[in-house]
């Protein structure tokens, strides 16, 4: 009898492991990172139906999860995608502006970016989509700890290369005569890569290609996840959608969709296409696992016909100003994260590394400088405040504000990326909270902040000095200085 009885109990103990393993198995971490999504496009940040397109899905995920109102981003592509990368401020990286075709650009191979701290704890990697940290072969993702890999190497600017003398929706024309030649400067293509293999020239990035993009991208990471989740494996994918980056095009399933123009269809695909992504990870069988954000890496497009809305914010990306650095950031983690929650503490894209890392149960490097810090129990509720108070801005490498708190410190005016940038004779000193357009400099009456505030900047200059600033087009291999 004793005997039967612990049969039982040892099967009754076997038929408890699995649960077990699942309520401990790593974390999935899905990240969708919409282009030049400003902070006044969404519902759920003011947006939505006043932008002409209603946002139900990000909606609902932003209510099942933790919403941040002050998450702050580079001023521009590429800076922001390698912070989100490396966890370092670009201006170490030698990312801090976006090169353009031709020029030597993106990551050395020496850094280490989140997919290989990941992909070394066993993680299956993938993006689809952009990529902007390097257009060379060496330096594509799958060289950076990406198993898979379907995208363009750089920016969608380029998409409009082949009809500069059309019209693109209301768009700028050139003339023929003067517009682009294949033998001047070569397309950008769409390519498809995996890891240990080459490259392959998908298609041309053409108006025609980047509105079937988004569409691609979603098929293509919703597939990842449910392979993944079928065998077990916990993933990165790492989704960085093409809208609403100019030129704003929707896919064809939805124009004329809104009845409210093509920035409206687009918008109403964002959500759309986010929803994919979410009803994947249901469908899975993963969806309570898995710690999904969806952000953006700049403010909003400040060119003609495709200007973006930056909410209570002024200003435009290429710049320091609020609406240049503030974007939105949504993370849902069933079980882990506050559903509803909402706050207005600080928190830098380089810290997503760091917090990342821990997610994953991986040690960020101890060789080098990194900015990040671990918001982790910050953004799942267990402190009430973040664990950053300020940073230093840099617009391409001019530092150009600081923030603290609720103070921005304005070294250097530029309000729109058309405008000169301006060295101010005195530093102007803005109260986030009173004044959110940055407006009426106190900084006569509030001179006692401007010293802490100069000191972030110190403190990061100071440490340049351990640990220099990789310059701008270094090749690889790279070896920091000893």
């Amino acid at each position: 009898m004793k005997f039967r009885l612990s049969c039982l109990a040892l099967c009754g103990a076997l038929l408890m492991v699995p649960a077990t393993w699942a309520a401990t198995a790593p974390p999935n971490i899905v990240i969708m990172l919409y282009d030049n999504l400003g902070y006044g496009e969404l519902g759920a940040y003011g947006g939505g139906i006043l932008r002409g397109a209603e946002t139900p899905r990000i909606d609902q995920l932003a209510a099942e999860g933790v919403r941040l109102t002050n998450f702050n981003v580079e001023a521009q592509c590429t800076p922001s995608r390698s912070a989100l990368m490396t966890g370092r401020f670009s201006i170490r990286s030698g990312t801090y502006k976006v090169s353009g075709a031709g020029s030597p650009e993106g990551l050395t191979l020496w850094e280490v970016t989140l997919a290989e701290l990941l992909s070394a704890k066993g993680y299956a990697t993938g993006i689809w989509g952009k990529w902007h940290l390097g257009s060379s072969e060496t330096r594509f993702p799958t060289n950076q700890g990406f198993d898979e890999w379907y995208g363009v190497p750089r920016t969608y600017d380029e998409a409009m290369w082949s009809h500069a003398d059309e019209s693109v929706d209301g768009g700028p024309t050139i003339g023929s005569k003067q517009g682009w030649d294949e033998k001047l400067m070569p397309p950008q293509y769409i390519y498809e890569a995996r890891k240990g293999e080459a490259a392959r020239q998908v298609k041309k990035l053409d108006l025609a290609s980047k509105r079937n993009l988004d569409a691609e991208i979603a098929e293509r990471a919703t597939a990842f996840i449910k392979r993944n989740a079928a065998a077990g494996k916990p993933f990165l994918a790492y989704i960085p959608f093409s809208l609403v980056h100019m030129p704003t095009l929707p896919n064809p399933e939805f124009v004329g969709k809104t009845g409210n123009g093509s920035w409206a269809d687009a918008l109403a695909e964002v959500d759309h296409r986010a929803g994919q992504i979410l009803d994947a990870l249901k469908a899975a069988g993963v969806e309570q696992n898995t710690l999904v954000i969806l952000a953006s890496d700049n403010g909003g497009e400040a060119t003609h016909p495709w200007e973006g809305a930056n909410g209570p914010w002024r200003g435009t990306y290429f710049t320091a100003m609020e609406a240049s650095l503030r974007a939105p950031f949504i993370m849902r983690w069933p079980g882990q994260v506050p559903a509803g929650k909402v706050s207005n503490e600080i928190v830098h894209i380089v810290d997503l590394y760091t917090t990342l890392a821990q997610v994953g149960g991986a040690q960020v490097p101890s060789d080098r400088a990194v900015d990040g810090v671990d918001q982790l129990a910050f953004l799942t509720g267990k402190q009430a405040n973040s664990n950053r108070e300020g940073f230093p801005a840099y617009v391409a490498d001019r530092l150009s504000a600081i923030k603290w708190r609720n103070w921005k410190l304005q070294l250097i005016q530029q309000d729109n990326m058309y405008d000169p940038a301006v060295v101010l004779p005195l530093p102007r000193l803005y109260n986030l909270l009173t004044d959110l357009r940055e407006e009426h400099s106190v900084t006569v009456e509030n001179t006692w902040a401007v010293p802490r505030m100069m000191s972030i900047a110190g403190q990061l200059k100071a440490s340049f000095k351990k640990y220099p600033p990789i310059e701008a087009g270094t090749p690889d291999p790279y070896s920091p200085p000893q």
